[in-house]
């Protein structure tokens, strides 16, 4: 039974790191590399964590730089070498086939091109899998649905709205990865409320320019004509009452809620996920959302409600180590 989609952390969040975790044939690591910090955890064969470990993210300092410090913090995590593989989802478009980053924001100067699984698998002398980093941190909300001792059959949306909007899609469960890596980039559909906004991928008219934190603060100030510093305070002038402020975040929340419910119609998933901070700043944004989402749902799935994810803060860590169990793993000094 689905739990309706609420703006707080969901039960148990963080304090089961290994609920949903595959078992692997031995100590492995997973490495999360956002634009502005490498996260790490050193996994036993059962998904419990040994170490962990973080440090900021060199992007303005190139792609060598960003793989050096992967590696380390992967050395940091791991000082016996106990690990047998090496598991990364990283920000930008990837394709785990090739171990490519085939399309990037400017978050990570030069990140575009660059051979991920190879070159971490280089310098860590490991196996490497690697994936997006919101297609890892779905990976064991997927885990999650599937039935205990059966073939994994469960549908997921999962949505991740914060600088950008993000998602992965799995189908009878199998995440679904398309041409590129770039399957489940929900932030690059099309949305009526963001039309005629250019956006950041070179076309416009995409969720991502409405919907994401910075969209809906660029949006308030377009209706307020007045400047402000971060989302928060246009969350707290909407709780003053502030109609400018209102209409922003409920804009945003009913364009991702409308293109979840489209998305829904299309795929029949099983359950649909929205988490990032963006819907974190309040019930305005979540019921905004879960209206939007409900308008657009066919017969059959009325009753479906997005919720927020069942793990916390491991979740990509978790999620990316279990890629060695399901993707290519990418050797060091394979022929290039």
């Amino acid at each position: 039974m689905n739990r309706p989609f609420s703006t707080g952390e969901s039960p148990g969040a963080g304090d089961r790191p290994g609920a949903a975790a595959t078992a692997f044939a031995g100590p492995v690591i997973g490495l999360d590399l956002g634009g502005t910090k490498i996260a790490a955890a050193l996994l036993d064969s059962d998904g419990g964590v040994l170490a962990r470990a973080t440090r900021a993210t060199p992007a303005r300092d190139g792609a060598a730089a960003v793989l050096d410090a992967l590696a380390a913090t992967a050395a940091e995590v791991d000082p016996a070498r106990l690990a047998t593989a090496v598991g990364v989802a990283a920000a930008g478009v990837v394709d785990p086939r090739t171990g490519m980053v085939t399309s990037a924001t400017d978050s990570i100067l030069g990140w575009a091109g660059t051979a991920l699984g190879t070159g971490l698998a280089d310098r860590t002398g490991l196996p490497v899998a690697c994936d997006n980093d919101v297609r890892a941190t779905a990976g064991p909300e997927l885990a999650a649905l599937r039935p205990p001792g059966g073939p994994g059959t469960a549908s997921l949306i999962f949505a991740a709205v914060g600088t950008g909007v993000g998602g992965a899609v799995a189908v009878d469960g199998r995440m679904l990865h398309g041409a590129s890596g770039v399957a489940g980039h929900l932030g690059h559909l099309p949305s009526p409320a963001a039309a005629g906004l250019p956006c950041t991928c070179g076309a416009s008219g995409h969720l991502e320019v409405i919907a994401s934190g910075p969209a809906v603060t660029a949006h308030y100030e377009r209706l307020a004509g007045t400047s402000v510093d971060r989302l928060e305070t246009v969350a707290a002038r909407a709780a003053r009452g502030d109609d400018h402020a209102v209409r922003a975040i409920t804009t945003g929340a009913a364009a991702v809620g409308q293109v979840l419910g489209g998305l829904a119609n299309a795929l029949g998933p099983d359950r649909v996920v929205v988490g990032g901070g963006v819907p974190r700043i309040g019930p305005l944004y979540a019921d905004a959302l879960t209206a939007a989402f409900t308008a657009e749902l066919m017969p059959p799935l009325r009753g479906l409600v997005p919720v927020p994810p069942l793990f916390g803060h491991d979740a990509a860590v978790l999620g990316a180590a279990a890629l060695t169990t399901t993707l290519p793993l990418h050797h060091p000094g394979a022929l290039r």
